[in-house]
């Protein structure tokens, strides 16, 4: 059996799909089975059964000789929230524990990090294990998925194979249920179907024009992609990027937006929040060196690609991966 933590979620369940795609249907999902707003993500998909978060723990130590892998991609990851106990019990106390049981039974693990480690970026986008112990975290999310990776780094036992991913910006379907928290290709869809219009952040860095900062957004089927991958091919544990490796501008994923619509672009800008502007990044972009080292070749989604498939195939229609 595979187990996917956060599977009810947006890139759980896509992880749930592409699975499935790989005939595997003896997938035990695991989430906080109380959100009916995330069943629909579900509801097509073909799975052994559910178990609450909070029944896993207890679960895992009677099943663990049937677990094949542990794909572990659910978290608490609201930027916006500032209670460190919440990333603390959900996000490194919990992935302490799913690691402590994938060591003792010597279970294959994939885990979520982020790139919101990264914090500014001040040290780069570059994957290497010598600079987890020095990022700097902007909030609390990114400062619990950063704590993670250092005590990962200094584990001396651990599972089989493991291998944690800092992801970008992703973006796809399966993520409506997110709100607030959805990806900036989401919110351009509804805003320019309900108004025709698409707002951007103004820029604030004398560096950068209006829209034109930079992100590394990445499709959440590239995503899915890669883990499947390496669940299959299970070389060189480690903390991998995962990104594309290009950085787009805002500029560009709005005027997509309008084109997947068949819309003329009408863009305006508006200042930046000041309770955000000192935190504002305004380069993103992962090195990808280290996982095409790993052995992966295939190609991303262009950024064009990605919000076409997107909005054509899923938000036009409300339908899932």
């Amino acid at each position: 059996m595979i187990i996917v933590t956060g599977a009810l979620g947006f890139i759980g369940s896509a992880m749930v799909s592409r699975l499935n795609q790989a005939g595997r249907n003896d997938l035990i999902l695991v989430d906080d089975l109380s959100r009916t707003d995330k069943l629909a993500n579900i509801k097509n998909k073909s799975f052994h059964s559910q178990v609450h978060r909070n029944d896993f723990e207890k679960w895992i130590d009677s099943h663990a000789n049937e677990t094949d892998f542990i794909f572990h991609l659910g978290a608490r990851t609201d930027t916006a929230e500032f209670d460190k106990s919440v990333f603390d019990r959900l996000n490194l106390n919990y992935s302490k524990m799913i690691w402590d049981k994938c060591t003792k039974y010597e279970i294959p693990l994939i885990y979520a990090s982020s790139a919101a480690t990264y914090g500014m970026g001040e040290l780069g986008y570059d994957d290497s294990h010598d600079i987890v112990e020095k990022l700097k975290p902007l909030n609390p999310y990114g400062e619990s998925k950063n704590e993670f990776d250092k005590w990962v780094l200094k584990q001396t036992a651990t599972p089989s194979f493991w291998a944690g991913f800092k992801f970008f910006n992703v973006y796809g379907p399966n993520e409506y249920h997110k709100s607030r928290m959805a990806s900036v290709v989401f919110h351009a869809y509804h805003q320019i179907s309900k108004t025709g219009k698409m707002k951007l952040f103004r820029s604030h860095h004398p560096d950068f024009e209006d829209g034109k900062q930079l992100r590394d957004f990445i499709y959440v089927k590239d995503v899915v992609e890669v883990l499947f991958y390496f669940m299959q091919h299970r070389n060189a544990p480690g903390i991998y990027n995962l990104g594309t490796g290009k950085a787009r501008a805002f500029l560009d994923l709005a005027l997509a937006v309008f084109k997947s619509l068949d819309k003329e672009p009408d863009i305006t800008y508006i200042d930046t929040p000041v309770d955000i502007r000192d935190k504002y990044q305004y380069f993103t972009e992962a090195n990808m060196q280290k996982l095409r080292n790993y052995g992966y070749s295939q190609v991303f989604h262009s950024l064009e690609d990605g919000i076409y498939d997107y909005v054509t195939h899923y938000l036009k229609k409300g339908s899932y991966y």
